[in-house]
């Protein structure tokens, strides 16, 4: 088998492209990335995207790259600039869902003209017989600002006459009409040519001829592939015989226009909108309020936008017609790796990532025998033959580099049977950030939490009740539909047909609110055992909180989710029961995203830096353990996967949670500043219909997030009012997200232009008590937090897994959620620091620039050069990382808490990251660092037996010796770390 091409990155570096950073841009940045240490760039999606678009994600054509980003002889000289320096390049792609709401998706713009009868009815999730019979071979189209009647009489929806083609236009958007209903338009006051005295009659008999065409048109309904045929070719024909009569006849020219004019009504007089009405509802689209269609919405979506629509990656057409360019760079060595994008929304994730890898084989393959025509034909037929053999014998043969953005919780792990390398590392991120906050204050925390916010919030409870919310008010119609589903299933069998409509589709809610993870991932006849406990414990759980539904109902759907036929199920029943626990399956994980990430996770504020995607907040921390338990499971199993501190989908930036970290050490101080802030900012609150704004839950969220965003060392005017913006636009999206005081769906307005004047008055320039008492706790917190982030960076670097940046986070990363992590990075201004960082080491000796940079940290330069150092040592003995068994290591002494230490050994060659933790408490007082022995006494690093015994360190380069204390061998902390907070050590002479 071909594994020649399979490249494993050494470290990844996330950029975010869009229309303010192009591939010319990228191409200037990666001379400094692989300066940095980083072997892959890990690229946004970069397929043509929906014009201005921030991110990439809401992709209209995945046959070209995005037109915004830069030209094809651009992206070229982007790779061929990542291949002069041996660097790879990751593609995020997106499998699931297709922009939907703009003119660009040629695919999305077929179907709306074309009905069930266009060639791309079935690559979107369209369900064509909903039941709403009104809906019957018709799309919903939730995309109308106010109630349709409303916009239709304001004269917001125009019919326009354009290059032989009709279409129906609102705002920027535009949607075609149908055919065959171009006759309304034409025929009426058809009589009126008559009159008319044409010196050119063969015109009027020439658009007599094209009604007649229109008329022999196939329906939208058709599915005769002739037909069909007839219908896409005769069809344009049409408009290109429009656009020519009209161009050659005035009068016929006219008498269009004037058909326009009058179908477009006059505002003011309600009659006079009657045609554009009719017309409109003789196409094969419907459209509506974008608030109200959520119940009736007949497409699936991406999550709740209504934007994004599901496209059907089941479906091998489909994989096709979506893969064609990304396997083509793959082939082209262009792409060398591929981030999947919300894998959990796929209908059957692992015959996807199955197709997906088969893909990537065929490529590699004619790519090594550069095949060509017919006989790549025969090649590819013969290597896919050849996948099929290898990918039988299990699933660890993987022949490209492929994560999954899975998000996993407690307990879960990865598919097995998934052929992929791993995830895109939340559950490290989460597993690294606990092991920063003091977990014996946890009833403390609770207790300051419930004092200031008046009230008690249960994490649990939060989950389970906005999970509903957003089934009821943003997904209600997906579970319609899956308890319409049910329903058909249940009339098949005398015992269950007697359950209702309206207890099914209850019981699937409850048991959706209940669902302890994600999803579960049944594709065939055989349930996995951990799908099957948590379909069990859902159920269960569903039914001490329902006690009025009867049980019965709740069993029912228990056993159509395990498979649990009834004896006499005929093969059409069993399919339908399948079938009904995949789409199951395909909900469930965008309401948790919503319930629990998106909405839950601004309701529950305890410490906010808990609060992180794939993170359990109500889990004070997590001990050492936990996370050394962890690293040796991703050795084991995963030890390829990403391994991430910040992505762009990250609550807060890494160094914000690492900040707020800081205050689970301090419960009195915290209690304390709170009081004190609190009773200072009392008098500058508002309300809104005898409220206060903000309320107390938001205003405890407000002081943290100010604990961990506040900008480094002292702040310009001008820069000041850029802060507060962020923080206000930050705070209107937080109190939207907790859906208590306003909404997305319904914004407060009052509320949240109340609640940015509090802002602006509690950050007011000039003399301000509050931030006269603020700003000195903070610049405490700051300190601390930087320490923390070197030890988190090192902590990431060493450990099993490939170590990931977000870009920019190489300095301090004081980002807060999107958009604000997609503001532009510097790098002109960190390529030359780090240039300036290795020509100062020469001059000076790394040892004294540690030194120097310490003092100076509030530049965020010595994590720069911490993460160059480390990642070089990495690139230097990435066997070493990629396989050496994994050691965790014991401190004795006093600061047994304060140090989270491991080893990584590999054939004689030994390395050792020992990262400090708890600031607060380690040193408590300002301006002093985590450095010498008054700080760690007589504090010593065990180490293993068959150790080396002298040791370099990576950061200072200074030299250190294996001593024993009580007949153990070890390091003492005072002299590891003598000059750096971090210690990176890497042995010599042998281990």
């Amino acid at each position: 088998m071909n594994n020649k091409k399979l490249r494993i990155p050494v470290s990844t570096y996330r950029l975010q492209f869009n229309q303010g950073f192009t591939f010319k841009d990228a191409r200037e940045v990666i001379p400094y990335l692989h300066r940095l240490g980083i072997s892959d760039l890990y690229a946004s999606p970069c397929f043509a995207a929906k014009k201005d678009s921030p991110h990439g994600y809401d992709i209209v054509d995945y046959t070209t790259l995005n037109r915004e980003l830069g030209t094809e002889e651009e992206f070229q000289g982007l790779c061929g600039e990542l291949q002069r320096h041996g660097m790879g390049q990751i593609m995020d792609f997106v499998p699931n869902h297709m922009c939907i709401d703009t003119s660009d998706n040629a695919w999305w713009r077929a179907v709306l003209e074309n009905g069930p009868c266009s060639p791309y009815a079935f690559f979107f999730d369209i369900d064509w017989e909903p039941v709403k019979q009104e809906l019957r071979n018709k799309v919903l189209l939730p995309f109308l600002g106010d109630q349709y009647g409303t916009v239709l009489e304001r004269g917001e929806l125009r019919l326009v006459f354009e290059e032989g083609a009709f279409s129906i236009h609102y705002f920027d958007a535009w949607f075609p009409v149908e055919p065959t209903t171009y006759l309304k338009i034409l025929e009426h006051r058809l009589e009126f040519l008559e009159e008319l005295q044409l010196s050119d009659a063969p015109s009027r008999l020439e658009l007599l001829s094209i009604i007649t065409a229109l008329q022999h048109l196939p329906p939208t309904t058709e599915q005769d592939p002739d037909k069909r045929e007839e219908r896409f070719r005769e069809k344009e024909i049409v408009k290109r015989r429009l656009l020519q009569l009209c161009g050659e006849s005035p009068a016929i020219g006219g008498f269009i226009g004037e058909n326009v004019r009058i179908f477009n009504g006059t505002k003011g007089e309600p009659a006079s909108f009657d045609l554009l009405d009719g017309l409109l509802g003789e196409q094969v689209y419907r459209l509506s309020f974008w608030q109200v269609a959520t119940e009736e919405i007949n497409y699936r979506r991406f999550f709740d936008i209504n934007g994004l629509g599901a496209i059907r990656m089941e479906d091998p057409a489909v994989f096709r017609a979506t893969h064609a360019l990304l396997l083509r760079l793959i082939r082209e060595g262009k792409v060398t790796g591929v981030r999947v994008d919300h894998v959990d929304g796929l209908y059957d994730p692992s015959s996807y990532l199955q197709r997906l890898q088969k893909g990537c084989f065929i490529q590699l393959g004619l790519a090594a025998g550069a095949l060509e025509g017919a006989e790549a034909e025969e090649a590819g037929a013969e290597l896919a033959r050849g996948y099929d053999e290898a990918a039988t014998a299990g699933p660890d043969y993987k022949p490209f580099y492929v994560v999954g953005e899975k998000i996993l919780l407690k307990g879960e792990q990865l598919p097995r049977e998934w052929p992929v390398f791993g995830t895109t590392g939340y559950d490290f991120m989460n597993a690294l950030n606990g092991v920063f906050i003091d977990t014996e204050n946890a009833k403390t925390f609770d207790r300051i939490y419930a004092k200031f916010i008046q009230g008690a919030v249960l994490f649990p409870e939060a989950v389970y009740e906005k999970k509903k919310l957003v089934m009821q008010v943003a997904m209600s119609g997906e579970v319609n539909t899956l308890g319409h589903y049910l329903n058909t299933i249940s009339e098949k069998d005398r015992l269950t047909r007697d359950f209702t409509l309206n207890s099914l589709t209850r019981a699937i809610t409850e048991v959706i609110a209940c669902f302890p993870v994600y999803r579960a991932y049944t594709n065939s006849w055989t349930i996995r055992d951990g799908d099957a406990r948590h379909i069990e414990a859902a159920v269960a759980k569903a039914k001490r909180k329902n006690p009025a539904i009867s049980s019965s109902v709740f069993d029912f759907l228990r056993d159509v989710l395990l498979l649990r036929f009834p004896g006499h199920a005929t093969e059409v029943d069993r399919m339908e029961w399948l079938n009904f626990v995949m789409k199951f399956q395909q909900i469930t994980g965008p309401v948790m995203a919503k319930g629990s990430e998106d909405t839950a996770f601004y309701v529950y504020n305890r410490l906010v830096s808990l609060n992180e995607v794939g993170g359990a907040p109500d889990r004070f921390g997590a001990p050492l353990d936990a996370f050394h338990g962890q690293n040796l499971e991703r050795l084991k199993s995963f030890p390829h996967s990403l391994i991430a501190s910040s992505t762009h989908d990250t609550k807060r930036g890494e160094d914000v949670r690492a900040r707020i970290n800081a205050l689970s050490e301090i419960p009195g101080k915290w209690r304390k500043a709170l009081a004190a802030w609190s009773q200072l900012n009392r008098k500058k609150k508002g309300t809104v219909d005898g409220r206060p704004v903000p309320d107390r839950n938001e205003e405890y969220l407000f002081y943290q997030t100010l604990v961990g965003a506040w900008p480094v060392g002292p702040i310009e005017k001008g820069s000041f009012g850029f802060f507060r913006a962020r923080i206000r636009e930050y705070m209107v999206k937080a109190v939207r997200e907790a859906k208590v005081n306003s909404s997305w769906i319904n914004p407060n307005i009052p509320y949240e232009e109340t609640l940015a004047a509090v802002i602006d008055a509690i950050l007011a320039d000039g003399p301000n008590p509050f931030l006269e008492e603020f700003t000195p706790f903070q610049r405490l917190i700051a300190r601390w937090g930087a320490f923390t982030s070197l030890a988190q960076t090192l902590l990431k670097i060493a450990s099993p897994g490939i170590p990931d940046f977000y870009q920019g986070t190489e300095l301090w990363d004081l980002n807060l959620v999107d958009p604000d992590n997609r503001r532009p990075v510097d790098f002109r201004s960190r390529d030359r620091a780090l240039v300036e960082l290795a020509r100062r080491e020469a001059e000076i000796g790394p040892q004294k620039l540690v030194r120097e940079l310490l003092l100076q940290w509030e530049d965020g330069r010595i994590k720069l050069y911490l993460t160059c150092k480390a990642l070089g040592c990495r690139r230097e003995n990435r066997e070493l990382f990629e396989r050496g068994e994994y050691l965790p290591l014991e401190v004795l002494g006093a600061r047994t808490r304060h140090i989270c230490a491991f080893a990584r050994r590999m054939s004689g060659k030994e390395v050792v990251a020992i990262a400090p933790r708890f600031m607060a408490t380690l040193v408590p007082e300002p301006d002093k660092v985590p450095c010498g022995e008054e700080v760690w006494g007589d504090s010593f690093l065990a180490l293993p037996e068959g150790s080396g015994t002298q040791y370099r360190n990576v950061l200072t380069n200074g030299k250190v010796t294996i001593v024993e204390r009580s007949g153990r061998p070890g390091l003492p902390l005072a002299e590891l770390f003598a000059d750096a907070p971090v210690a990176f050590l890497e042995s010599f002479g042998g281990v």
